[in-house]
């Protein structure tokens, strides 16, 4: 972890101008910066209450978070700290982020993201998750939302901000008990009542409802939409007879080979957010779960025609395997069973070349 001086970061920032300001929360401020050597970081400085207060706890909290962990292709990364001895200002530096926040991306883009790129993201955040949680001691991040994650030059998605993390010990229990619940409104678990409720699963329910907000791009909480919480609207729907179907964003047509993996995916956010903390998913089952769900209920209509000729071929020479890697579960469905499917599209087109 480098060292900087912070008169360094104040030149980087133009003495923290407005023009360099690119994030504002509760507890600061984060900055563009351009380093001596042309680097670009963001440089995250505490809120003016907090100065006052000369209380650094979330910035210290955040460097003895990110400073255990390794670093990770998941979050946004500590790349230094900043220290003014005569005022006991603190300052932050972090990894750059040019495409700004997973809450732009859904709420203040013209263009609404493709449905790969949203799946992609969800998958992404939930190894974040997973990472914290299964780090020694684990981790719980207590404010996941969408604000909350970034996305590099190349549109993937990391995890940041973790001034609220909180370290729990091999009993589970917080290393150092926080004084009371903390998190976001529409993100916050209800089940969150007390410090002795925190657990793993605190995070789980937040992740849930981001995922909700990925398919939907409805916020979280939507003041003067009844219901105003994107999980009491999306729930009965998910459970309705049309699967989820009308949770997806309708700006955006969805394609019907795709349908099967949108209903698996918010089959795992609605466990996720589930009233009853016992019912919800560890993170690994999550990851394990969205990685199925995106590879296995894959329809094929382009190869369709394909498939189907080639292996009606093989059982009039009676060479096809009494064992198919083919399964049909709809008229217009084909799954393939995708540890064997590189040898069996090798196959197609060796068929298709020569016959």
């Amino acid at each position: 972890m480098e060292e900087f001086e912070y008169s360094k970061l104040q030149v980087a920032t133009n003495d923290f101008s407005l023009s360099a300001l690119i994030g504002k929360g509760s507890h600061g401020c984060v900055y563009k910066g351009v380093l001596g050597d042309g680097k670009l970081v963001a440089i995250k400085k505490q809120s003016i209450g907090l100065q006052i207060l000369q209380d650094n706890s979330k910035l210290d909290n955040e460097i003895q978070v990110l400073s255990s962990l390794h670093r990770s292709p998941y979050f946004v990364n500590l790349v230094g700290v900043s220290h003014d001895g005569s005022t006991q200002k603190k300052l932050l530096v972090i990894e750059f982020m040019p495409n700004g926040s997973l809450h732009d991306l859904l709420h203040n883009m013209s263009t609404p993201p493709s449905w790969s790129k949203r799946l992609h993201v969800a998958l992404q955040i939930a190894r974040a998750v997973q990472t914290l949680h299964e780090a020694r001691p684990s981790i719980i991040h207590r404010d996941i939302k969408s604000a909350n994650i970034m996305l590099d030059c190349n549109w993937n998605a990391k995890l940041a901000d973790f001034g609220l993390a909180v370290r729990q010990s091999e009993s589970t229990q917080p290393v150092n008990p926080p004084c009371r619940p903390a998190g976001t409104i529409g993100y916050l678990d209800p089940c969150y009542t007390t410090p002795s409720k925190l657990s793993t699963r605190t995070d789980v329910f937040s992740f849930g409802v981001v995922v909700l907000e990925i398919i939907s791009c409805r916020r979280a909480m939507e003041v003067g939409q009844e219901p105003a919480s994107i999980v009491e609207w999306a729930v009965p729907l998910i459970n309705g007879k049309r699967g989820g179907i009308d949770v997806c964003d309708t700006r955006i047509a969805l394609p019907g080979n795709m349908e099967g993996t949108i209903r698996c995916i918010l089959n795992v956010a609605a466990r996720c957010v589930s009233s009853k903390e016992e019912n919800r998913p560890l993170m690994a089952e999550i990851v394990t779960e969205l990685e199925s769900c995106m590879v296995r209920p894959i329809q094929y209509p382009v190869w369709q025609c394909l498939l189907r000729s080639v292996l009606t071929r093989r059982k009039k020479r009676k060479t096809i395997p009494t064992t198919t890697i083919i399964h049909p579960t709809h008229q217009a469905d084909i799954h393939v069973d995708h540890s064997r499917g590189k040898l069996l599209v090798r196959e197609v087109l060796a068929e298709v070349a020569f016959n």
